[in-house]
């Protein structure tokens, strides 16, 4: 029996057409190692390319991983970076209407009412570049020599969950493949003992939206998210039972591959490679798993940098796991921290409940990046700061001091990887409402990490459904004003 079709020889597939390459491509591949073998059952192990396998950029990439820092929540950029000494002259004062003519706002109303909010804290230039900071981040405010600043930045939706999903996937529909889905489906990981795409959660509850944030949508599932624990054991249920032994679990990793590769010859189906995959990387998480969340190797000085100890969870404990992660060739570590959600009133006020939420990741992220910059990865790693959306200039009508959720205007920030260090990119006018100078759309910051990983995010597309998918949609343009 031959293994494809003439037709099937002839057919010109690419990455960027996944499903003609899954069909065709792993049911010929799976089928010519069967045939090789001459067997389906025992004998040697089938060759088959990983889904993960490295695959090439489109043009030289700057960075070669991500480490996404998520500020569930939606940080205060007005308290934190964006400084307006205007919104303190005009604090209480009623906003003028035709800032917010015609928006719309989570938790208040388009009304004469609404009182603008000067900051509380005490902000201070730092650094060559002389970007603003504020005392809720010191560790973070000596670093700012390294990172790009984008005070302008701009989503769509102003609720958490499908905001959270906009910044993630590029959509606030479900079933659309996250950010590290896309990248790790466009090149593949250089780690062959972890998966491609780690998640890491800290705070006090998880991400609003859950799964779905670093989800594969209709890309297969090999490229989906792979949450993490911080410690004990790194994902539950992976430890083997009593009385299991090494063989014997080779035995029935073996069985159930040519099982599958049975199947996948059959039906064509990706998702069956996606399973053989699956298997296989279980199993090799037994030993690199539990060895990448052991802290005994690092030194006391390392440690004390990121603040954390060898088995306390927390975000700075994270952030080392992150750095461990990339150096391992995982491709994307995403970062979850609860809770940022300041809108005043039990748990969720800008004064300790904001403060304490600060505390929880100022050394942890600006460890990262020292960490990375003096080991020579920062260079390849490009980091990634921000939540779903920001704040807004004006306060809540609540018990305590607090901020609604603001889309039009807010701030995050990038380091290593190819941006520009010491860099503060975009305005926002007086009150900080709007951009009024380099607008970065949630469609321009996906174009652009994307590009910085060496892929046209206009080429790398899906076909789903008889349409061309992609994580820019039918937007985005690369900032190149951030790029060194």
């Amino acid at each position: 029996m031959h293994p494809l079709s003439p037709a099937a020889q002839a057919q010109h597939v690419t990455r960027r057409h996944f499903f003609s390459r899954c069909a065709m491509g792993l049911g010929g591949i799976a089928l010519a190692s069967l045939a090789g073998n001459r067997r389906l059952f025992g004998g040697p192990a089938p060759t088959l390319v990983s889904p993960m396998a490295p695959k090439p950029p489109d043009f030289a990439p700057r960075a070669k991983n991500i480490i996404y820092l998520f500020m569930a929540g939606g940080p205060s950029q007005l308290d934190l970076f964006d400084y307006k000494p205007k919104l303190l002259d005009l604090n209480g004062q009623p906003i003028p209407q035709s800032f917010i003519e015609g928006k719309r706002f989570a938790f208040m109303g388009s009304s004469h009412g609404t009182k603008l909010l000067g900051t509380r804290r005490t902000f201070a230039r730092h650094g060559r570049s002389g970007a603003w900071v504020s005392d809720l981040f010191p560790y973070t405010a000596g670093i700012v020599d390294d990172i790009t600043l984008v005070h302008s930045c701009a989503a769509n939706l102003f609720n958490h969950a499908p905001a959270k999903l906009f910044m993630n996937t590029g959509s606030g529909q479900f079933g659309r493949p996250s950010m590290g889905s896309w990248a790790t489906y466009g090149l593949g990981s250089e780690s062959q003992d972890l998966p491609g795409f780690v998640v890491l959660q800290s705070g006090p509850r998880g991400p609003r939206g859950g799964a779905v944030n670093w989800g594969s949508g209709f890309l297969p599932t090999t490229y989906q998210g792979v949450p993490f624990r911080g410690s004990g054991e790194p994902i539950l249920n992976l430890t083997n039972p009593t009385g299991l032994t090494a063989a014997r679990q080779r035995q029935t990793l073996d069985a159930l591959r040519d099982l599958n590769l049975q199947r996948a010859v059959e039906t064509g189906d990706p998702e069956i490679h996606t399973r053989i995959a699956a298997y296989e990387m279980a199993a090799r998480m037994q030993s690199s798993a539990p060895e990448l969340i052991d802290l005994s190797a690092e030194s006391a000085a390392t440690l004390k940098l990121y603040g954390v100890d060898h088995e306390q969870p927390s975000f700075g404990r994270n952030c080392l796991l992150a750095r461990r992660l990339v150096e391992r060739g995982v491709r994307f570590v995403q970062l979850y921290h609860t809770n940022w959600d300041s809108h005043g009133g039990p748990g969720e006020n800008l004064q300790g409940d904001f403060e304490k939420v600060c505390r929880d990741v100022d050394q942890g992220q600006a460890a990262l990046v020292q960490d990375l910059k003096q080991r020579g990865l920062l260079k390849d790693t490009l980091v990634v700061w921000g939540g779903e959306f920001g704040r807004t200039p004006m306060g809540e009508n609540r018990n305590t001091t607090g901020r609604n959720h603001h889309i039009d205007a807010f701030t995050m920030w990038f380091a290593g990887g190819g941006v520009k260090a010491g860099c503060v990119l975009g305005e926002t006018d007086e009150l900080g409402f709007n951009p009024v100078a380099d607008r970065a759309h949630v469609h321009d910051i996906h174009a652009t990490l994307l590009h910085l990983l060496g892929l046209d995010h206009t080429k790398l597309t899906f076909r789903f459904q008889g349409r061309d998918f992609r994580l820019t949609d039918v937007h985005g343009e690369v900032l190149t004003k951030m790029l060194a």
